[in-house]
């Protein structure tokens, strides 16, 4: 999928989100380990990711060619800002109607409505692409994560006391969320 549109954050600043590229390995590669590295409220760690900026490249090429998933950058003054994405959660007939969400924004650009943007943008495309219903996983603490996905719909359904096991908080509940689209 593709996407484009232009924002003008909080700070009066003009962002782009657009769908990320091939070309946009390297810094996306750099983004995902900053973004990691700056809060415990995400799946994984920096040392755990899985891809190179190679590896990185060629997802993002995936996701440009698919009908149905996306992979959407936040840019600032030419830096990725952050980062967020819908996937299919499968593709049989039972499950085939749903999509899951992800976002990271880096620390830096917290406060600014980057967030929200990514947020409604993802949404945007999981109606374009014919989902029924978006989901996402978010760590009970995440206070204001919570609250803007409360914002835009989004409706708990269910809870994990130890959903996670933090290496610097112990185990940490996790909230499930979906929004009908």
């Amino acid at each position: 999928m593709k996407y484009y549109q232009k924002i003008i954050l909080k700070n009066g600043k003009e962002a782009l989100i657009r769908s990320g590229e091939a070309a946009d390995g390297l810094a996306v590669y750099e983004n995902f380990n900053q973004t990691h590295a700056e809060t415990d409220y995400l799946l994984s760690y920096p040392d755990e990711n899985n891809f190179d900026p190679a590896q990185e490249a060629q997802f993002l090429e995936e996701k440009i060619k698919s009908p149905n998933e996306i992979q959407l950058l936040a840019l600032l003054d030419g830096a990725v800002a952050g980062t967020a994405g819908i996937e299919a959660v499968g593709r049989k007939d039972k499950v085939k109607h749903r999509a899951e969400f992800g976002i990271s924004v880096s620390k830096a650009y917290w406060g600014l409505g980057i967030g929200r943007a990514l947020t409604n943008a993802c949404i945007r495309c999981a109606k374009e692409a014919g989902y029924s219903q978006l989901e996402l996983t978010a760590v009970a603490d995440n206070e204001r994560a919570l609250a803007l996905y409360r914002s835009l719909g989004f409706e708990e359904f269910g809870r994990n006391p130890k959903g996670f096991r933090s290496r610097v908080s112990g185990y940490q509940e996790l909230v499930y969320m979906r929004l009908e689209l």
